[in-house]
């Protein structure tokens, strides 16, 4: 892998530069090196099978992981905390700035991602467009583990974009940092608690197809049950269990609208226990039955 390091970019890369990257990926494209763009970092890789405590370090700058190819359970580490996170294609991650991660998996086939770094400085010029005090990137990356398809319609495209000039690189940035910053919708709190949800609200989102239970989330939170059901409820207004039955619900009606898939497998992708109890929960919800709404939706 060994990232290259221009002293001359407004790019934070240099805690990769002494990282052995050889052992763990094999790079297919760098868009310095292959397009000369100077105003976006954007790389192709391939991922080893099994990777057993890897410690990334954190950068300044926002960067961006896309899943394009294979399946594993990553175990990731940060800040004495550990949460299982599922990796598909399609997968988004963002690393939160300054933040290093100690990773483990084991995948089922070749993992495959996309990766794309943006200056701090493009984000911050955004952030001030739309009259925000700071960038909030623990919102951001709960929010982007659900998926956001033009983020990833977006990010896939670009390697294929190596005779275009650095103008759409910077154009490409400047996008990037200005939708991601418009996003956020969970409202800060203070301390431990703010973390807590954060935390929970990823790990539904990551594993949104499995039973997961209260005492789950609650224990990877570091948090009693009692005490993270009334954190969840003061930063979010619903309690845990009615949340992640809206996550589930809104991943429905993507798959319902989106996708030609059938009602069983939504319900399975979905993490419900059968099709009559989505119908439920969705009818409750939307205020139609699945199978209404992917007719209205169609049409």
């Amino acid at each position: 892998m060994r990232i290259h390091v221009l002293a001359s970019l407004a790019f934070d890369l240099a805690p990769y530069a002494g990282i052995d990257g050889d052992q763990y990926v094999q790079r297919g494209y760098c868009s310095w090196s292959d397009a000369g763009w100077r105003s976006l970092l954007v790389q192709s890789f391939v991922h080893v099978r099994q990777v057993d405590d890897f410690l990334l370090p954190g950068t300044s700058d926002l960067h961006l992981v896309l899943c394009t190819g294979g399946e594993a359970m990553m175990q990731v580490g940060s800040e004495g905390t550990s949460t299982r996170r599922r990796w598909r294609p399609g997968r988004l991650e963002l690393m939160v700035p300054g933040r290093p991660t100690l990773r483990s998996y084991t995948s089922t086939s070749v993992m495959s991602t996309v990766q794309v770094h943006v200056r701090r400085a493009d984000i911050e010029q955004a952030a001030q467009g739309l009259k925000k005090p700071a960038a909030d990137f623990e919102a951001l990356s709960a929010e982007l583990s659900e998926g956001d398809p033009v983020v990833e319609h977006l990010v896939r495209s670009l390697p294929a974009h190596r005779d275009a000039g650095d103008l759409y690189a910077e154009s490409v940035a400047s996008f990037l940092a200005m939708h991601l910053m418009s996003r956020g919708r969970i409202p800060r709190l203070p301390g431990h608690g703010h973390a807590a949800v954060r935390t929970g609200i990823g790990i539904m989102r990551d594993r949104l197809a499995e039973p997961l239970t209260l005492a789950e989330i609650a224990a990877e939170a570091h948090l009693s049950v009692y005490h993270f059901v009334r954190v969840f409820k003061d930063a979010t207004g619903l309690t845990p269990r009615r949340y992640l039955t809206r996550l589930r619900i809104e991943r429905a009606q993507r798959l319902l609208s989106e996708t030609d898939l059938t009602m069983e497998q939504i319900t399975e992708r979905c993490g419900f226990a059968a099709p009559s109890a989505l119908s439920s929960a969705f009818l409750r919800q939307v205020g139609v039955r699945p199978s209404a709404y992917r007719r209205a939706t169609a049409s």
